[in-house]
């Protein structure tokens, strides 16, 4: 928690999202959202209020994500008003050593008491090319490289 004299940051924020997550815990993962918050899942699924997004998540980390890690990077971030934040992350979630980059998702933020909480939250799949772009190392990344350099080279 946080002393009286810290100020919380985005990035703090969605690392507890994340610390969340891999603890598997449904009631941590959803108090980082406001009561209200919407949450639309890569399905394309929609979840509206914190209750029902930590329900969801009761079973989604006992079922279908046991034991897996998330990863999460800020690619974007736009201050639209004071206390209210547009954030646009690339992130992850598996089991193995090294987790890639697979959706694109879009956080709005809203401070409340001194501390972000999301009140929207929108997770996308990624495209090939944008697997390529973020995960530069990846086997995805790699050949997108050579196939760049192969079309440069044509050129």
């Amino acid at each position: 928690m946080m002393a009286g004299s810290e100020i919380d940051t985005i990035e703090e924020c969605l690392d507890r999202i994340r610390v969340a997550w891999d603890e598997g815990n449904a009631h941590a993962y959803a108090a980082e959202f406001t009561e209200d918050a919407t949450y639309v899942i890569f399905l394309g699924e929609a979840l509206i209020g914190r209750r029902w997004i930590e329900n969801t998540h009761v079973d989604v980390f006992a079922k279908w994500q046991k034991g897996t890690r998330m990863v999460i990077e800020v690619i974007g971030k736009n201050l639209l008003a004071p206390g209210i934040a547009s954030v646009l992350t690339v992130g992850g979630i598996g089991k193995g050593r090294q987790i890639p980059y697979d959706k694109m998702q879009t956080f709005t933020l809203l401070q409340q008491d001194g501390r972000w909480k999301c009140a929207s939250f929108q997770n996308t799949r990624m495209s090939r090319r944008a697997k390529r772009i973020h995960n530069p190392g990846s086997a995805a990344g790699i050949l997108g490289l050579l196939r760049r350099g192969q079309a440069l080279a044509s050129r």
